[in-house]
């Protein structure tokens, strides 16, 4: 990789340093807004690691009902992408990419589908799959702090249902016990394009951004 400024190149530095480690890596607790219960992970677990993410949520457009004339957006849930970021030195640099895959590893707390909301770390390439197992969802409103933005996504808290280490034996993802999305902007549904039976099988990307909230286990 080459950079092109002695700055970026100080930021990696930077983000080897402070990530290269993962026993130091796991010991630095973050400090995470105040939540509703609803999304606060259990006692127990503390914040670690936060990305703040670009993405997109994807739709497609189905029948309100089986041979339904009408259609309405549905959440695609074979499409959530997103990038993860940390500013370093005043450089975004990505930490984490967020898709959709098979759990390969999964630990029994939740029957695994076909696939899961993955998070795979940039740096040692560990993995943290994660679903929303107990409603555990809070729609974007200006009265809520940690979700403000109405209309948005909503807000979410994850727990792991399976994580691997990285090939060299990386672990900065896979003791993560708890993942919560917050501060959600944009991703919401389109507002036309899907209305008919005649629009069924139309499909959108919504650009949205949100913070990625990582916990594990508190020592």
């Amino acid at each position: 990789m080459k950079y092109d400024h002695p700055r970026l190149l100080i930021a990696a530095i930077a983000l080897g340093c402070a990530f290269g480690s993962v026993n130091l890596a796991q010991a630095q607790n973050i400090p995470s807004p105040a939540t509703p219960t609803l999304i606060t992970p259990e006692k127990g677990n503390s914040a670690f690691l936060v990305g703040n993410a670009q993405g997109t949520q994807g739709y497609v457009c189905l029948p309100t009902a089986p041979g339904a004339s009408t259609a309405s957006w549905t959440v695609n849930a074979a499409r959530p992408e997103a990038t993860l970021f940390r500013t370093f030195y005043g450089f975004p640099v990505q930490i984490i990419t967020h898709f959709l895959s098979p759990d390969t590893n999964p630990n029994g707390i939740a029957p695994v589908p076909c696939a899961n909301a993955t998070w795979q770390s940039s740096l040692d390439s560990s993995k943290v799959w994660a679903a929303v197992l107990h409603g555990n969802v809070l729609p974007a409103s200006s009265n809520e702090p940690s979700c403000p933005n109405a209309g948005s996504i909503p807000c979410l808290l994850l727990q792991t249902v399976g994580s691997q280490d990285g090939p060299t034996g990386g672990a900065l993802l896979s003791h993560v016990t708890f993942v919560q999305r917050l501060n959600t902007n944009g991703g919401a549904a389109p507002a036309d394009g899907c209305f008919t039976s005649a629009d069924v099988g139309k499909q959108a990307l919504v650009p949205y951004t949100a913070d990625y909230y990582f916990f594990h286990k508190s020592n």
